[in-house]
């Protein structure tokens, strides 16, 4: 039976105190607008922004500065930053380069992520954290959870279920870039993507 991850997350709300610190990281500004929308008046939210998959730096460093003029422009949440780390992704993606998107390279991209999240939790004391990849119809919710949950497990932080598309989510986070004038890139971020999307132009 399929579990309902954002039924799950309101049910965690419930529990979890207002004002628990939450760390919530976030591949992209887009993607983090629908989702800050929906925890900022439960959570003091904090934007771990970790994304090793972006290879090339320019790239990388617009998304970043689209991160800080939304949280700037909104106050919806404090921002953490850490060092890009291309090459962590490199080495999680040896052996990986010829998977398809979505495929294990991908699983492994998540799990990458969401582990550096959940320490950063534990290091600077945050009571939760999550992430907005749930957000995106491209991601897959289920594995996203179960590695959020496994993170839990190792760092002792609690991990937020989530399914940020549900509710219409995604649609949301849309209108809320148009709003904030938001750079909206139209691939996850690495090499791997970036040769995919170019084979479909």
């Amino acid at each position: 039976m399929k579990i309902n991850y954002d039924q799950k997350m309101q049910e965690m709300m419930r529990e979890l105190t207002k004002g628990t610190r939450l760390l919530l990281h976030s591949c992209c500004a887009p993607c983090s607008t629908a989702c800050l929308e929906r925890l900022k008046e439960h959570f003091a939210v904090t934007v771990f922004y970790y994304n090793p998959n972006i290879d090339d730096r320019e790239e990388y460093e617009k998304r970043k500065a689209e991160q800080i003029k939304l949280l700037e422009a909104t106050g919806w949440a404090a921002f953490l930053d850490c060092d890009h780390e291309v090459e962590a992704f490199y080495a999680m993606a040896q052996g990986l380069e010829n998977e398809p998107e979505r495929g294990a390279r991908c699983y492994q991209c998540y799990a990458l992520r969401l582990n550096k999240t959940a320490w950063a939790a534990k290091e600077y004391g945050f009571e939760a954290f999550a992430t907005t990849l749930t957000l995106s119809p491209l991601k897959n919710a289920e594995w996203l959870n179960g590695i959020g949950a496994a993170a839990q497990e190792k760092t002792g932080v609690r991990y937020l279920y989530s399914d940020f598309k549900k509710q219409g989510g995604y649609l949301r986070s849309i209108e809320l870039s148009k709003q904030f004038d938001l750079y909206r890139q139209n691939y996850c971020g690495c090499s791997f993507s970036k040769k995919g999307r170019a084979g479909t132009e």
